[in-house]
């Protein structure tokens, strides 16, 4: 039995915060506002895996209210995703996720960006792909106000 899950995050860019995506810190003028880290390739690999297994958002389980999520690192959210997705018996068959964003380049990070997701999820290089495109000046994206990422998540029943 397989189940898909799809997700999109958006958060903008400001001063004064690290630019955290797929759980590496690359250097920037500017980061992501948000409550957690604001990592959102993270957030929206880990939303895919909730929509897959129609368990709702990550606000659900994550609120923006709640002062110990403050700062926190995505990795953390990724992994108790990952527990719960293992207590329904699924596995992930295969991701493939794109990061938008004028600036900057993302090209040299993404090998780390995947062994970051690859460990938390448990899964091999072949299963999870992470690209990178630009606004190509267009839109918020083109304007350099934020960064978007989106996924597709593929979960398969174990056994």
């Amino acid at each position: 039995m397989f189940r898909i899950g799809q997700s999109s995050d958006i958060h903008p860019f400001v001063e004064g915060r690290k630019l955290i995506l797929g759980g590496v810190e690359i250097p920037h003028t500017k980061g992501l506002g948000g409550h957690s880290d604001a990592d959102v390739l993270t957030h929206a690999i880990a939303e895919s895996i909730l929509g897959a297994l129609a368990l709702g958002d990550l606000g659900k389980y994550f609120p923006d209210t709640d002062k110990q999520y403050k700062n926190r690192c995505s990795l953390d959210f990724l992994a108790q995703i990952y527990n719960m997705m293992e207590e329904k018996g699924y596995q992930i068959q295969n991701i493939d996720s794109l990061i938008l964003t004028e600036k900057p380049k993302l090209a040299s990070y993404i090998p780390q960006m995947k062994e970051n997701m690859m460990k938390v999820l448990h899964c091999e290089s072949d299963q999870i792909n992470i690209k990178a495109t630009r606004g190509e000046k267009i839109g918020f994206i083109g304007r350099e106000e934020g960064a978007m990422a989106q996924c597709v998540v593929l979960l398969r029943k174990k056994g």
